[in-house]
């Protein structure tokens, strides 16, 4: 067997496998977007709310490899973030915005809608800047 005749058998029977795990991450992605538009509270949607999956930009393999990372732009009125996630031991693990990365060990609609939270919190500082105190001033 040649060592091309080799890939195309490896990448064949990992095939099961990667399509389960981007199931899962673009299903978690989903999930956060709708996190997101109900991060408000019950009955405020945030309806200028949108999202894109991406292919992931750092990726480069195709298929990727069981542990890629998967992504999706999600457009929040004027601004928009680039969120990026992956499975690791059952976990979900994945980053955003300027280097803020999160891991949800449990996928229930709390914690997804905590880390949407977060996103828009951290999102807002970034864009807000460091507020100094004036009394601290010299």
């Amino acid at each position: 067997m040649s060592s091309f005749d080799e890939l195309q058998a490896v990448i064949r029977r990992g095939a099961r496998a990667r399509q389960a795990e981007v199931q899962a991450c673009e299903g978690f992605l989903n999930l956060l977007y709708h996190a997101l538009r109900a991060a408000s509270g019950p009955g405020l949607p945030l309806n200028n709310v949108s999202m894109d999956p991406v292919p992931d930009p750092q990726v480069t393999l195709r298929p990727a490899p069981l542990g890629s990372w998967h992504a999706a732009r999600y457009r929040l009125g004027l601004c928009e973030v680039l969120v990026r996630v992956r499975r690791v031991d059952g976990q979900f693990r994945g980053e955003y915005g300027l280097g803020e990365g999160f891991r949800v060990d449990d996928l229930t609609e709390d914690s997804v809608l905590r880390l949407a939270r977060q996103l828009l919190s951290d999102v807002i500082r970034t864009y807000g800047g460091a507020h100094e105190d004036p009394s601290h001033l010299n």
